[in-house]
């Protein structure tokens, strides 16, 4: 049965609160959903602003793949996307996006059209794991599956890749090259393969080298073996990494106890980090103020994210 996430502004402050205490206690809440298939999906709370019946729907010529329509919401004109559209399914719904999520993502709002959405849960991060590939048909859009108390499996989707199937990827216009030797280095983790991409881009236009890992805990066990190297070398770490870039949301430790962890750590003193969300509210700006990260970007504006970490990298 659909639910309505709809709520009052003191009700929801006291929610938006709540959900902000979990900054750095590796947990996250999701909420259920079904495309009308046996699947079970989910998508993190912070990224749904309501959920209700599908409205009348217009349907306008040359939409992208997935693109159902427009609809007029509290006066906006937001894009309306059926997620099965993208999934590799061999059942097909017999009812399909009778449901509609509206999320925020990336400063954008958009609906989704799902069959429908089930509760609300609490899971700890390190309980989540990237999908093996060789089981995964829908590879690339599965970011990250966990497991209920009742054996059933849940895949969390990757919405940027999935906005970057129906509307092309951000194009990165010329980005002027950072004033930096040769050997500054930076170091940055994202679990969604599209984000690591264009990340990778916009330090390539800065002139910067990089490295990168795909989930928290993959990115804690490389930082520590770089300054384990650093002392064993008696170099100064921060010669081998300028800055930190994190993503929010990653399997098996997000980049709120990421950032904890290398706040915490005298090893990383001096190098800034920077939290990269699609999460771009103002909770999750407090989220990561909360934990110590040096700047907060919303994704994906690879402008702002150069005008944000070239002062860093040239200091």
């Amino acid at each position: 049965m659909a639910m309505d996430l709809a709520v009052k502004d003191t009700s929801m402050l006291e929610s938006v609160d709540a959900r902000t205490r979990l900054a750095g206690s590796n947990k996250m809440e999701i909420l259920l959903f079904s495309l009308g298939t046996r699947e079970t999906f989910g998508i993190n709370v912070f990224k749904v602003r309501e959920v209700g019946r599908t409205p009348q729907i217009t349907r306008t010529p040359n939409m992208p793949h997935g693109v159902e329509g427009l609809v007029s919401l509290r006066g906006n004109v937001i894009p309306v996307l059926s997620l099965v559209n993208f999934l590799d399914h061999r059942e097909v719904p017999v009812e399909r996006g009778k449901t509609m999520m509206v999320a925020e993502y990336s400063k954008r709002t958009i609906g989704f059209l799902v069959h429908e959405v089930d509760r609300i849960i609490r899971v700890d991060w390190e309980k989540v794991r990237a999908p093996e590939s060789v089981l995964s048909s829908n590879e690339g859009l599965i970011t990250a599956i966990t497991e209920l108390e009742n054996g059933t499996l849940v895949s969390l989707l990757d919405v940027e890749q999935i906005l970057a199937n129906a509307f092309g990827e951000a194009v990165i216009v010329d980005i002027p090259a950072a004033h930096v030797s040769e050997e500054v280095g930076v170091f940055f983790v994202d679990d969604s393969i599209v984000a690591r991409r264009k990340i990778a881009e916009v330090f390539d236009k800065l002139g910067v080298k990089h490295k990168h890992a795909t989930n928290g805990a993959e990115a804690w066990s490389r930082l520590q073996g770089l300054a384990v190297h650093a002392q064993q070398t008696a170099s100064p770490l921060r010669d081998a990494i300028r800055l930190i870039l994190v993503d929010a949301e990653m399997p098996e430790m997000d980049g709120y106890v990421l950032t904890k962890n290398i706040k915490a750590d005298h090893r990383f003193e001096g190098i800034p980090v920077i939290m990269h969300s699609s999460l771009s509210s103002d909770a999750n700006r407090a989220m990561g103020q909360a934990v110590g990260v040096d700047a907060y970007v919303a994704k994906f504006d690879a402008e702002i994210l150069a005008d944000t970490l070239r002062p860093m990298l040239e200091r």
